[in-house]
């Protein structure tokens, strides 16, 4: 029975560690092997980042569909955070990593346009609105085809990626203080892409070994620390009472 069972299931375990791992835990009831175990749980975190990023937006973007505003919200960081995301799947669909190691980042980049387009709509630039999605689009296109983008010029823009993320968390965090509110950003949101950054320097170590990868979710696990550190501190600050003081 327990055979049956173990086979049925093959398929889904294999999705989360290798044969290998599979005969440790399943055939040689070895469930404290360590190298598997840091296998499964990295795998398990990746898929768990993933399936948190296809909503991990979705509140900040509810937040603004019923404010009807965008207050608090930067397009400035937001068009960096977009560079950082683009530039980190181009360069994991073109050194063929796992899309365990990465899949968050299609799914953050989705919905980073639908929060571009609302803040966009809600400042008055309709057209703005209209032509950013598939500019956007296509950029992503381009980059991630190795038949248009070579690999040597997408090392580079990876290279210099750790700079665009520091520059898209670093004018998130100066409009916070400078505004004295965080306006429209979203504490689970915001809570979900502190731990998913967390989450992700571990799995990349394990599932990748990329240096660059590891410094920029390591870089961007601090800021992104700082600013839910800053939606708590003006946790009552309402964007009315902060311009009236």
């Amino acid at each position: 029975m327990a055979t049956n069972v173990t086979y049925f299931f093959t398929p889904l375990v294999l999705l989360l560690i290798p044969e290998d791992c599979h005969d440790e835990f399943f055939v040689k009831f070895n469930f404290f092997d360590v190298p598997c175990l840091k296998i499964a749980i990295s795998k398990g975190l990746g898929y768990a980042i993933i399936l948190g990023a296809v909503v991990v937006k979705v509140p900040q973007i509810m937040k603004m569909l019923k404010a009807k505003s965008g207050a608090g919200v930067s397009i400035a960081s937001l068009f960096f955070e977009m560079t950082a995301i683009t530039f980190t799947m181009a360069y994991s669909v073109h050194k063929n990593f796992p899309f365990s190691s990465w899949g968050e980042t299609f799914f953050m980049c989705i919905q980073d346009i639908i929060i571009t387009i609302l803040t966009f709509i809600y400042g008055g630039s309709t057209l703005k609105a209209l032509l950013f999605a598939p500019i956007y689009i296509g950029i992503n296109y381009a980059l991630c085809t190795p038949a248009i983008t070579p690999f040597a010029l997408i090392v580079k823009l990876q290279e210099f990626n750790l700079v665009v993320l520091l520059l898209s968390r670093f004018i998130q965090i100066w409009a916070n203080f400078s505004n004295g509110h965080t306006g429209q950003l979203s504490v689970i949101s915001q809570s979900l892409i502190a731990f998913g950054s967390l989450a992700r320097v571990f799995t990349t170590i394990q599932e990748t070994g990329d240096m660059l990868m590891t410094s920029q979710f390591i870089l961007a696990c601090s800021l992104n620390c700082m600013i839910l550190g800053q939606i708590f501190w003006y946790w009552n600050v309402a964007p009315e009472k902060a311009k009236k003081e």
